[in-house]
C-alpha cells in the first residue's frame, strides 16, 4: 500500500499527550515513528489510570486508555538518554531520520548533548520540532507547561462555562490536542520546505501560543471592540440562537446560522411572526435581543421530546443535533460508517483492543494501522539491529549496562 509518509523516519522524544498525538498522526500517514523511552518506566502516561489494558485473564496490564488512545503506529525504543552511550546512539540514529521531536522543557535536552544548536551542523537536513508550554523564547519559556494552565492563561477557560459560574476548562486536554495537531502541520511544512531547499529548520511550537490562536473570533471580538465577550456556557458570542435546549427528555442543539433558518425555526415553533419581527428578524437584532428572544424558544422546545425535535429540524433544514455520550456518540451509524472505531491485536490482551481511528481519509495514501501501541522497549533490539547493524551481543551488553531496555 501506497503511504504519504513512508520515506520519513521520525526520532520520538516526546510523552504524555502533545508530541504523542502528533507522532501518532504522522505514524498513520505512513511515517516511520521511532518512540524513545526510559528503560523500566516508559512514557509517564502508561500508568495514568484506570481504566487499563486487560489481559486474557481479565487483570489490569501496564498499559492505561490514556496512553492507547494516542500511541499506535509507532515503535518502542528504550534508551536512557542520560548516559554517554545513550546519547551515542541516538546520534547514530539521527543519521537514520528526519524528523527529531520532543517535548523537554527548554534547555534540558541541551544537557544531553541534543539542542537544535548543537546538532544542526551535524545534521542540516533534520528537522527539529520543539513543543513547550511557552515556547522556546520569553520570560516564561523556562518554565514548565501544562495543558490546564494553557488554557487558564491563554483566554479559553475564561470563555467557557456558564455565566454566573466559574471559569471551566474543556473537558479533554484540547490545548495538547490542538499543539500535537500544530506540530504535525509545521512538520510537514518544514519537509516540503526541506524538498527545495535541502535545508532542515527548527519548529517551536507551544501550549499558549495554541491556544490563544484556537480562540479566533473570541480573541478577535476583543482586538476589534476592546470588549470582553462575555461567557455565555453553550451559547455563542455573536449568533443567536446558536446554544443547547432542553428538550422533554434531554437536550439538544440549535444551531441557527442565517436568517433564513431562523424564520424556518419560528414557522416550527408555531410563531412564525418572530421571523418579522425587528427584534428578531436579523442576527444582529437577535444578539442585541438575545435574552428576550432565548427565553421564548426554550419555552417552546422544552414541551416536545428530542425526536421530535430532530426529526422535524431535519425536515426543514434547520441545523440541530443531540448531546451524545460516548456510548452514543460509537453507536451512530455515521460514526461506524467512518471507521472512526476501529480494533487492533495487542501483545497484552488476548482480544482486540478497540480505539479511535484518524480523522484522515485520502483517496490514494489512506492511513494505515499497522502498529498497535507498543509496550515499553518492544522494538529496542529490532531498531538497533536493522539501523544501526548492532549485533545480538551488543545489544546484550548495553542491557547489561541498562544502556537500553
Amino acid at each position: 500500500m501506497n503511504k504519504a509518509l513512508q520515506n520519513i523516519r521520525v526520532l520520538d522524544l516526546t510523552r504524555v499527550l502533545a508530541g504523542p498525538y502528533c507522532t501518532q498522526m504522522l505514524g498513520d500517514m505512513g511515517a516511520d515513528i521511532i518512540k524513545v523511552e526510559k528503560p523500566g518506566a516508559g512514557d509517564d502516561t502508561r500508568q495514568w489510570g484506570p481504566p487499563f489494558l486487560k489481559d486474557a485473564e481479565g487483570n489490569d496490564t501496564s498499559e492505561s486508555a490514556y496512553y492507547l488512545s494516542c500511541n499506535r503506529s509507532k515503535k518502542s525504543l528504550a534508551i536512557d538518554i542520560k548516559t554517554e552511550e545513550g546519547q551515542a546512539l541516538i546520534l547514530r540514529l539521527l543519521g537514520r531520520c528526519d524528523v527529531l521531536i520532543h517535548n523537554f522543557k527548554v534547555g534540558n535536552l541541551e544537557k544531553y548533548g541534543l539542542g537544535y544548536t548543537q546538532l544542526k551542523d551535524k545534521f542540516p537536513a533534520l528537522i527539529y520540532c520543539a513543543i513547550s508550554g511557552f515556547g522556546q523564547t520569553g520570560p516564561l519559556a523556562h518554565e514548565p507547561g501544562y495543558d490546564f494552565l494553557a488554557q487558564g492563561m491563554a483566554g479559553l477557560m475564561a470563555s467557557t462555562g456558564e455565566p454566573d459560574g466559574q471559569p471551566m476548562k474543556v473537558g479533554v486536554a484540547l490545548s495538547d490536542i490542538m499543539t500535537g495537531m500544530n506540530a504535525a502541520i509545521g512538520i510537514l511544512a518544514a519537509l516540503n520546505s526541506r524538498e527545495q531547499t535541502g535545508k532542515g529548520q527548527m519548529i517551536d511550537v507551544c501550549l499558549t501560543d495554541t491556544t490563544l490562536a484556537a480562540m479566533t473570533n473570541i480573541a478577535q471580538y476583543y482586538l476589534t471592540s476592546g470588549n470582553l465577550a462575555l461567557r455565555l456556557g453553550n451559547a455563542h458570542s455573536t449568533i443567536v440562537p446558536y446554544q443547547t435546549f432542553e428538550a422533554l427528555d434531554g437536550h439538544i442543539i440549535i444551531a441557527v446560522g442565517n436568517n433564513d433558518q431562523f424564520a424556518r425555526l419560528a414557522g416550527l415553533l408555531k410563531h412564525a411572526e418572530w421571523g418579522s419581527d425587528e427584534r428578531f428578524a436579523s442576527n444582529r437584532a437577535r444578539v442585541e435581543n438575545r435574552e428576550t428572544l432565548v427565553p421564548l424558544i426554550a419555552a417552546e422546545i422544552v414541551k416536545h421530546s428530542i425526536e421530535y425535535w430532530l426529526g422535524n429540524c431535519d425536515a426543514l433544514n434547520i441545523p440541530c443535533g443531540p448531546v451524545n455520550t460516548m456510548d452514543k456518540t460509537f453507536e451512530m451509524e455515521q460514526i461506524k460508517e467512518r471507521g472512526m472505531r476501529i480494533e487492533m491485536d495487542h501483545p497484552l490482551s488476548s482480544k482486540p483492543t478497540p480505539l479511535v481511528g484518524s480523522p484522515l481519509k485520502f483517496s490514494e495514501t489512506p492511513v494505515n494501522y499497522d502498529l498497535a501501541p507498543p509496550t515499553a522497549g518492544q522494538h529496542t533490539e529490532e531498531i538497533l539491529q536493522k539501523l544501526l547493524d548492532l549485533t545480538h551481543q551488543d545489544i546484550a551488553q548495553l542491557k547489561d549496562r541498562k544502556i537500553i531496555g
